[in-house]
């Protein structure tokens, strides 16, 4: 890693220590510049405002997004157990202790402030959702009847988080409930609905 790359992901981590200790309005650029062993000249060459540092953060949890395995549609492989293993994989990443606090931090600030907001859900809209394309190719095949997929993962993943996901990211702790249950018991539901029928 060159010295440079290392200063900004140096400066990086040390605003996302900041701006969970603090929260983003209270954040200080001395202190980050500080935590990261740079000066402020050094962190303003990297990043021109506290805005702009926040937005990198947010950019880094969009990658984090992103590199949730995608699966595709198998058509000799049964899509159920398709589904559950994309399902599985999805909240695994989703409940990674580094995801959940950078998860954390982002949305406390959107909460805060909707322009952030806005750009931030903008830039989520353009990716993938993580099951989106396994679920339009068996639409393409048939396996599932035609629908807009990103609304249909949405509203399997929708199912999905509110037992697996909201739970730890609001309280800390996982909800007292048999993941695998939770995820058959939700893709049966899903697949009620959008299931081809015979």
């Amino acid at each position: 890693m060159k010295l440079t790359e290392k200063k900004r992901k140096d400066i990086l981590d040390a605003a996302i220590q900041e701006f969970r200790e603090q929260g983003f309005p209270a954040a200080r650029v001395n202190r980050i510049a500080e935590l990261a062993e740079v000066s402020k000249r050094t962190l303003y060459k990297h990043f021109e405002s506290k805005e702009v540092l926040f937005q990198a953060i947010t950019d880094i949890l969009l990658e984090q997004i992103a590199a949730t395995p995608k699966l595709r549609y198998d058509p000799q492989a049964p899509l159920r157990e398709q589904l559950i293993a994309a399902a599985r994989d999805y909240i695994g990443h989703l409940s990674g202790a580094e995801y959940m606090g950078l998860n954390r931090l982002v949305m406390s600030e959107l909460l805060r402030d909707q322009d952030l907001a806005q750009a931030f859900f903008a830039k989520a809209a353009m990716q993938d959702g993580p099951i989106q394309a396994l679920i339009a190719e068996a639409m393409q095949a048939g396996a599932l009847r035609r629908a807009e997929p990103g609304l249909a993962a949405g509203q399997l993943l929708s199912m999905i988080k509110h037992f697996l996901m909201w739970p730890e990211f609001l309280l800390g702790e996982k909800a007292d409930v048999d993941a695998e249950a939770v995820i058959a018991d939700c893709l049966d539901m899903f697949l009620a609905h959008y299931g081809e029928k015979d």
